[in-house]
């Protein structure tokens, strides 16, 4: 009886975009709490530096491998069963994610944690599939810019308190965070509805979750594969960006911990101010298309600037110039998911995050790689910027896709053919 009360006044509750957003910001949060810590812990296990940054590129690789092959299948089970099921068990299993690794008494127990943290970390194309169900063609960009403003205010807030806890224990943050996240779990309960109607939702099919061929079917959907190119080259630009800025502006510049954490900071709030406010008026006075052409076109500047800078005091401009740059994914997010049907969007934007995951990957190898063969050289050799060249050239690429793109076809509209393709 209470079961089925419950159920009834879950699914009365009219769905709304603030629900999932807490969810996010909270998964986020908990996440980012773990960031300055999990080297300390890691060290507990090693008996040199060397062993420590294998098993760090270890567990890194494994928790993106995890995110890649997962993203579709909860995508697709999501457009099965509905949404609200699959963010529960996510969120759930992230919670036994961060107590396994507090409580873990070997590497390979924590390993464990991190491929079960790969899975349910998965859980954010859902939130942005249930994101979809809720709003309006010509708000969703809009929207799907507020799910990166939660992003950032959680790694905002995230590493900054990671670090303060983790001072007295390495391990503080993540009882830390398997709390937030039974929080979050129980919020979700209580409070999620379901956004994705019965009669919209399309049956399970297992070459659907395979994330090869989930992204070999977005690449069919209205020929969108050009852009699902774009939104991977901008996204490898930006974690190869994001893998070697501590080592650049150490090595260049002398920066401590604590000037990383404020220009850090500085990122987070200028990604969170425009997508979560700035946004929506971007879109109505530019366009989408605009948007995205400006936006990357500013972020391939900005990586070539700060590649250039020769005083650190000179990254922060740039931040905050380079404002443009936060629109563009999500702008190209709302235009692919426009070019899909309510039933495919799941599946759709769990492909486009399960590559953002491979990127996650590959991005770190490649920054490594690519400052390791200007480590010798002068601070103020315009080489030592390599890295950041590096993200910018692939912006210019991911441009030059766009704009050929964009030259060649109308605006993309969901369609009913558009669902079957």
């Amino acid at each position: 009886m209470w079961s089925r009360w419950r159920h009834q006044r879950v699914n009365a509750r009219r769905p709304a975009v603030p629900f999932v957003l807490v969810c996010v910001f909270m998964d986020v949060l908990g996440y980012g709490l773990i960031i300055p810590v999990l080297p300390t812990v890691i060290g507990e296990f090693t008996s040199s530096r060397q062993m420590q940054a294998h098993w760090y590129g270890v567990l890194s690789a494994s928790y993106g491998l995890m995110q890649f092959c997962s993203a579709p299948l909860l995508g697709a089970l999501s457009d099965r069963f509905g949404r609200r099921p699959v963010l529960l068990i996510s969120t759930f299993g992230l919670a036994c994610d961060f107590l396994l690794v507090a409580l873990a008494p070997s590497l390979w127990i924590i390993l464990i944690a991190r491929l079960l943290g790969g899975i349910t970390a998965s859980s954010f194309s859902v939130s942005s599939a249930y994101i979809a169900d809720v709003t309006s063609p010509e708000t969703r960009s809009k929207s799907l810019g507020l799910i990166g403003a939660a992003f950032g205010l959680g790694f905002i807030v995230g590493p900054a308190l990671g670090g303060v806890l983790g001072n007295s224990n390495p391990r503080l943050p993540y009882f830390v965070a398997a709390g937030l996240a039974t929080i979050n779990f129980c919020y979700g309960v209580l409070i999620l509805p379901e956004s994705l109607p019965r009669e919209s939702r399309s049956p399970f099919r297992l070459a659907r979750a395979n994330p090869f061929s989930a992204i070999a079917n977005i690449v069919r959907v209205h020929s969108v594969g050009t852009l699902v190119l774009v939104i991977t080259l901008i996204n490898l630009a930006a974690f190869v960006l994001r893998s070697t800025w501590v080592l650049y502006t150490t090595f260049r510049f002398g920066w401590t911990p604590r000037d990383n954490g404020l220009a850090l900071l500085a990122v987070g709030a200028c990604a969170a101010l425009v997508q979560g406010f700035l946004m929506g008026p971007i879109l109505k006075k530019v366009g989408e298309r605009r948007s995205v052409l400006l936006g990357t076109l500013s972020g391939g500047l900005a990586y070539f600037a700060y590649g250039l800078v020769t005083h650190g005091w000179m990254l922060y401009p740039i931040i905050f110039l380079d404002f443009m740059s936060n629109v563009a994914a999500p702008a190209l997010q709302g235009i692919i998911s426009k070019a899909v049907g309510a039933k495919e969007q799941g599946v759709t934007l769990g492909a486009v995050n399960g590559l953002a995951s491979v990127m996650l990957v590959i991005a770190p190898l490649i920054g490594a790689t690519a400052i390791g063969a200007v480590a010798t050289l002068p601070v103020n050799d315009f080489r030592v910027g390599g890295s950041f060249y590096l993200s910018g050239l692939l912006e210019f690429c991911a441009l030059i896709f766009l704009w050929r793109f964009f030259s060649r076809r109308p605006l993309l509209a969901v369609t009913p053919s558009s669902s079957h393709a």
